[in-house]
């Protein structure tokens, strides 16, 4: 018998099992994901234009699912540092992931250099498109990001509530 229709059952099956184990907040849900594809051109800056998305299509839970293209300048804060880094040159973003909401956003990218030199860390304003930075965004329909403090780490943390 072919995989095809077992496929629906196990998918069932792990839905209610995430259900059961109080996993339901990472379980895939049924409402169905929205994508949205920018692609920003020579001078765009990445944060601002993330900003401006998230507020116009007035996104509430967002993944950054897909990245490519390349940069100018570059301005990251590097692991454990208060104080932005910035490069420039030319750069290939070989990654960008993280999360955005229409009044927060954490972003982690890593770019390369002519040498094949990779650095990476977190996303800050001064990100400057060199020839093209085509982005995929998907929102979580039936999610919603916000910061509370957590006293644990000692800073506001990610809250993901459903809606």
């Amino acid at each position: 018998m072919s995989n095809t229709r077992s496929r629906p059952l196990f998918a069932r099956r792990l839905f209610l099992l995430a259900l059961l184990t109080g996993a339901s907040a990472c379980a895939s849900a049924p409402a169905k994901p929205q994508t949205f594809v920018v692609r920003l051109k020579p001078g765009q800056e990445l944060v601002h234009e993330l900003r401006e998305l998230a507020k116009r299509e007035q996104l509430r839970a967002a993944s950054v699912v897909s990245a490519v293209g390349s940069l100018t300048d570059v301005a990251l804060r590097l692991a454990n540092k208060e104080a932005t880094t910035r490069y420039s040159g030319h750069f290939e973003v070989v990654s960008l992931s993280g999360y955005l909401a229409a009044g927060e956003f954490h972003l982690h990218m890593a770019v390369s250099d002519g040498d094949g030199r990779t650095l990476g860390g977190h996303v800050m304003e001064g990100n400057r498109v060199y020839t093209t930075l085509v982005i995929a965004v998907q929102e979580h329909t039936h999610l919603v990001y916000r910061r509370e403090f957590d006293p644990a780490s000692g800073y506001p943390e990610l809250v993901i509530e459903r809606r």
